[in-house]
């Protein structure tokens, strides 16, 4: 459906919220579309946003600054955000204003394509890159190890989203959901 979309709705804004995909950089643009690079993960892993540590030893975040730097998009909106498994590697706090930072940055009627762990394996720690292809195939290449911090649950998964209007799923392989949010 969202393949279909790329192709059929030329000039397109999309945000690539992950490792750089060359790939996608050149498919997304061939058909029209422009794009904005996000990799989410690794600015969070950074450290540059760890503000200290709070009475429990838990990290203290300066969110603000992380949407700001990771997701800077001057005043543009979007029409398709492929968000792939960029919430399953970001630390809890910065999972919701993530999610609240595009819905405001989407346009109403925008798509969210996500991907979600169904279970979390120890030790499991395969952060991808995701490649777009002219099939409903979509590829995947290791991009860097990062520890997996979650699997969300279906009803996490809703309830994350819950300010949006749309909402598809799907059972992918490798024990991955896609899902498809409409804004």
């Amino acid at each position: 459906m969202l393949r279909k979309r790329l192709k059929s709705e030329p000039g397109l804004r999309v945000i690539d919220a992950g490792s750089t995909s060359p790939h996608n950089i050149n498919y997304l643009t061939s058909l029209g579309h422009s794009i904005f690079l996000a990799d989410p993960v690794s600015d969070a892993l950074s450290g540059e946003f760890q503000v200290g540590t709070d009475d429990d030893d838990k990290p203290i975040w300066n969110v603000e600054g992380y949407l700001d730097h990771a997701f800077q998009f001057s005043g543009r909106t979007f029409d398709i955000v492929l968000l792939w498994t960029a919430l399953d590697y970001l630390p809890e706090p910065l999972v919701a204003p993530v999610v609240n930072h595009l819905h405001a940055a989407v346009n109403p009627g925008g798509q969210v394509l996500a991907f979600f762990h169904a279970r979390k394996k120890e030790g499991e720690s395969a952060y991808c890159r995701f490649h777009v292809t002219d099939t409903d195939t979509v590829e995947m290449q290791l991009a860097q190890p990062v520890p997996l911090l979650r699997a969300f649950t279906n009803r996490g998964i809703q309830e994350l989203f819950s300010r949006w209007s749309g909402f598809r799923q799907f059972l992918a392989k490798d024990s991955v959901y896609e899902v498809l949010i409409t804004r």
